[in-house]
């Protein structure tokens, strides 16, 4: 396996968010929030044309594009890069969004490939990584009918290994060294979550 299936996450983690009833499920425009006070998030298909320049916005550097994709993209991001990702077959993308509309984060999944896991950097450390990854994980099993789910992470980024664990997600392997970003090597945690039991 190569680095090219790589991809991580970069916020905190937090409690499991509860739903409840929000303005939103009655025709409201009003904020939702789960049980915590935390927005609630929703996905959205990704729109390349509209959502790549924030998308963008959010990665500033290349070591946060290779932390967000692994070796995928090459630096500077562009918005030509970013459609013809979204343009790959097979691949689902999403953009959460809050109930106002204001997008918060990205995801995606490909055959059985969790990945490209962002929030933004405004909004990180509120719990919404949690609330993203349970949303793309229900729909990776309802929606989708998958068997399981795999992903990618460096093993320096614990606070994402960490949720990951959290949400059910168990160690399959490490591949040391697979990248270098500034005279340090990157070792990568390959994890898995089988489909739950009904």
């Amino acid at each position: 396996m190569t680095a090219t299936a790589i991809t991580s996450v970069m916020y905190g983690c937090s409690p499991p968010p509860r739903r409840r009833s929000s303005p939103a499920d009655h025709g409201s425009s009003g904020p939702t929030t789960d049980t915590r006070g935390r927005e609630a998030l929703s996905l959205r298909p990704f729109d390349a044309p509209a959502d790549s320049p924030l998308l963008r916005s959010w990665i500033a550097s290349r070591a946060d594009l290779l932390t967000w994709a692994g070796p995928a993209f090459t630096w500077p991001l562009d918005d030509a890069q970013l459609s013809a990702y979204a343009a790959e077959p097979d691949r689902h993308i999403w953009t959460a969004r809050a109930a106002d509309g204001r997008a918060l984060g990205h995801i995606s999944v490909r055959g059985t490939r969790l990945g490209r896991v962002l929030i933004a950097p405004e909004a990180r450390g509120r719990g919404l990584g949690e609330t993203l990854l349970t949303l793309a994980i229900d729909r990776a099993f309802d929606e989708l009918d998958l068997p399981e789910l795999d992903l990618g992470v460096y093993t320096h980024n614990t606070r994402a290994v960490r949720l990951y664990e959290k949400l059910g997600f168990r160690s399959a392997r490490v591949l040391p060294d697979v990248e270098e970003v500034d005279g340090v090597r990157w070792s990568a945690l390959q994890m898995r979550l089988p489909r739950p039991r009904r």
